[in-house]
């Protein structure tokens, strides 16, 4: 029996308004003389895919540029309004929801609270969850005055372990929140008044963040990188190809001290026991330092920084005293320990994935990164092999402390591009195989 193979006309038409798209969407607006070369389509195949987005609504002209001594060259781009998406975080104090249309322009936002105050799976509690969900997307739908079905999908970047099934779509592991197996996908859709035909892109925020550092942030122009997240907690997200999706590793769960600390996953000697930001600031309290009262953690870190590091007398208006300006000594220790056990973590990276860049984001890495990341690239090059630490960059992350929504965003865009830029189509049921119905009957129940 030989199977049929190769492309069908319909692959080779989505294959090239796939390619088309994405050059416009990259290096847009363009004329349809430039697309050929950059998408290494024939000028006839970019004419038919050009007039075919025009028609669709999907690009549209966008003026003119002169030619050496010929006519004018039109230009065309991706139409803004021809699609809008959905990027939520689930973050440590809140759920933030923003409203997006093709061109990644914010329409709209809301940010939702989560329970600052008893344990970290209350905080978390999926049914509260899931109403911030529904609450913030209506809102920002209302504001923006845009129907639900011009959405092309909606991006959820989530705490934990993202699996998929055929019943229940995205089920979240999230051990370290409670989350044991949640079918949030599936309660989602029972909670939130969209359309049927909007599809959910549910996925690990560490790879969503990548995602969005990759495209338009400081991953631009590397063909492999490292995404680290640092916030209450700690995870990471492989990239192997640019314009691919990323792998969403548990980096925070490796094991950094052999019977050390307890980690929130119930673990001991997690690397997010001792460099998350949860883990940081009672490190602080244990060695006697004194958070503000009742602070969340963003504040706390803040103040933690600010006593390890004070600002120089006469560079801070607000400064009250210059004698305020001495450093906090059990601040500054328990900072520079973090910094080598996350130098260490880094070397493990290196080691491992061999990456053109390590790239920091989340809110607390980046408050981190500004103050020690030249401390902790030291460390990672005394622990890393020499020869693929020299080959890899270490900084910040550009698309600020925010990014895990745009990348949430771009999940159904990704898609939506792969697909040709055409939503997805109910499949026809065909009836099963006569063999399969008849022994189907010979199966003992």
């Amino acid at each position: 029996m030989h199977a049929r193979t190769g492309r069908t006309v319909r692959d080779l038409r989505r294959e090239n308004r796939t390619a088309v798209l994405r050059r416009l969407y990259f290096d847009g607006p363009m004329s349809r003389l430039m697309l050929g070369p950059a998408t290494g389509l024939s000028s006839g195949s970019v004419s038919n895919v050009v007039a075919e987005l025009v028609a669709d609504g999907l690009v549209e002209e966008a003026g003119s540029v002169d030619s050496a001594g010929g006519r004018p060259r039109t230009l065309v781009r991706i139409t803004p309004t021809s699609g809008f998406m959905i990027g939520v975080d689930i973050g440590e104090t809140r759920v933030r929801i923003e409203l997006f249309d093709l061109t990644l322009t914010e329409l709209a936002r809301t940010e939702r609270p989560l329970a600052c105050s008893g344990p970290r799976t209350a905080r978390y509690d999926v049914d509260l969850v899931v109403d911030r969900l529904r609450e913030g997307i209506a809102e920002v739908l209302r504001i923006a005055d845009v129907p639900a079905d011009r959405l092309i999908g909606v991006g959820v970047g989530v705490p934990g372990i993202v699996a998929r099934t055929t019943e229940d779509g995205a089920v979240v592991h999230g051990q370290t929140v409670g989350w044991d197996a949640v079918p949030f996908e599936r309660l989602l859709r029972a909670a939130v008044d969209l359309p049927e035909s909007v599809p959910y892109w549910i996925d690990n925020g560490a790879k969503t963040l990548g995602q969005a550092e990759m495209w338009f942030g400081a991953g631009r122009g590397a063909r492999s990188a490292v995404v680290v997240l640092f916030g209450s907690g700690v995870g990471a997200c492989v990239v192997t190809d640019p314009m691919g999706p990323g792998r969403a590793i548990e980096w925070g769960h490796l094991t950094v001290r052999v019977r050390g600390r307890r980690c929130r996953c119930g673990a001991q000697g997690c690397l997010e026991a001792y460099a998350g930001a949860e883990a940081l600031l009672e490190r602080w309290r244990e060695a006697g330092g004194v958070p503000p009262a009742g602070a969340d953690e963003e504040t706390a870190l803040t103040a933690m920084l600010a006593a390890a590091y004070p600002a120089e007398p006469g560079t801070d208006p607000d400064a009250p005293e210059p004698d305020a300006t001495e450093p906090d000594a059990t601040a500054l220790a328990v900072l520079a320990e973090t910094a080598e056990y996350l130098g260490a973590g880094f070397a493990d990276l290196i080691n491992l994935f061999q990456p053109e860049r390590i790239l920091v984001g989340g809110w607390a890495g980046l408050q981190l990164g500004t103050r020690f990341l030249e401390t902790v690239s030291g460390y990672a090059r005394e622990y890393a092999l020499t020869y693929p630490a020299s080959r890899t960059r270490i900084g910040l992350g550009t698309l600020g402390p925010e990014a895990v929504t745009v990348g949430a965003a771009l999940l159904p865009l990704v898609d939506f591009f792969a697909q040709g830029g055409r939503r997805p189509e109910s499949k026809p049921t065909t009836p099963a195989p006569a063999w399969q119905s008849a022994l189907q009957d010979r199966v003992s129940p």
